[in-house]
């Protein structure tokens, strides 16, 4: 059995760690770390967890975590885990951080965008950037992975066959995304109030989300270039899901059979990538409360461009089932212990 603790185990991704380990056979939470709730039942802050879970929250010392886990989930804001994270600690646990700290391998890159200086640069070469489908074999090795963003992992997933077979102007891709309010996190912030939020679609972090030199440099290692895109978030009232929509000229003609040739070489054994039929477009709705990614595509013949879209839940696959997907391999598990979630409709 897996002995997991969880820091931040109160915010949403974090809550959804706690439902899916919840039904994993082979993982059991000893540590529900919160700040803001020591010592309050953890079912007295999510309710849906009544009589499920009958732990209390407990504080985030990692120091004191590591010597009674064997890995730790860092569901926490940008800069907490790179400050809190040593040799001491890694050489008695495996950390999955679930924030931004390890994602970029530029330091300067990360302080540029998320405005912080990072507290644990040593550590960035040796993270692994755990998007399980294209780095499985470096995550089963590693004993600190960066598990990506929400849009990152939509927006990747996306366009990373074309883009590793350099069937596309990389130069011309723009990328358009949608999620819904929990990607935002679970604290009081007055753009994300219901009012402001309900009956209302706008863009925000235009030209400027601190995602976007993380799908540059990923999909930069795909097509084996330096990448530079426009990548556009939308805020959409709902709960969970992103769509990402994205364009690109094709470099030659091609058939839409061709294509999804290329995404089954990449996909088709991919338990949680699923590409769809011809003139089938994904939606958040057929992928909530579960790890897959749905994706579809369009060839425009008029303009040369072929159009990707990409569906997930921002929750599961965009983080904690994503999360949990990388523990799996980390401890020779099968990789989709506990993420057999099939999507919840309505």
């Amino acid at each position: 059995m897996i002995r997991v603790g969880i820091i931040g185990a109160t915010g949403y991704a974090g809550g959804e760690l706690v439902r899916i380990l919840t039904g994993h056979k082979d993982a059991e939470i000893k540590w529900y770390g919160s700040r803001s709730y020591v010592e309050q039942k953890y079912a007295d802050v999510y309710r849906n967890m009544f009589q499920i879970v009958d732990a209390a929250c407990m504080d985030d010392n990692m120091e004191e975590l590591a010597e009674q886990v064997d890995v730790i989930f860092t569901a926490t804001p940008q800069g907490l885990c790179a400050s809190l994270v040593n040799e001491e600690i890694l050489s008695k646990t495996k950390i999955i951080d679930l924030s931004a700290d390890f994602r970029l391998k530029d330091v300067h890159i990360y302080e540029e965008w998320y405005k912080i200086a990072h507290k644990a640069p040593q550590f960035i070469d040796e993270a692994v950037y755990g998007l399980c489908e294209i780095n499985r074999e470096d995550v089963k090795r590693a004993r600190l992975v960066a598990n990506p963003g929400c849009y990152t992992t939509c927006s990747i997933l996306t366009a990373y066959p074309l883009a590793k077979e350099g069937l596309i102007d990389m130069d011309t891709l723009i990328i358009d995304a949608k999620s819904g309010t929990s990607g935002a996190g679970r604290g009081a912030k007055l753009p994300n109030l219901f009012c402001e939020v309900n009956e209302n679609i706008k863009a925000y972090g235009v030209s400027t989300h601190r995602h976007t030199p993380e799908i540059e440099e990923q999909l930069g290692y795909a097509a084996g270039e330096k990448v530079v895109l426009s990548f556009t978030p939308h805020l959409v009232p709902m709960n969970r899901g992103i769509l990402a929509t994205e364009y690109a000229k094709l470099k030659k003609d091609m058939e839409w059979e061709d294509v999804k040739a290329v995404y089954d070489k990449y996909y088709a054994a991919e338990k949680f990538v699923r590409v769809l039929d011809q003139d089938v477009c994904p939606e958040t709705k057929w992928v909530e409360g579960s790890n897959y990614v749905d994706i579809g595509f369009k060839i425009d013949r008029r303009t040369g461009r072929i159009i990707m879209m990409g569906a997930i839940d921002n929750l599961v696959k965009g983080a904690a089932g994503q999360a949990v997907q990388n523990m799996n391999l980390m401890f020779g598990l099968e990789e989709s212990e506990g993420l057999e979630l099939v999507p919840m409709f309505p």
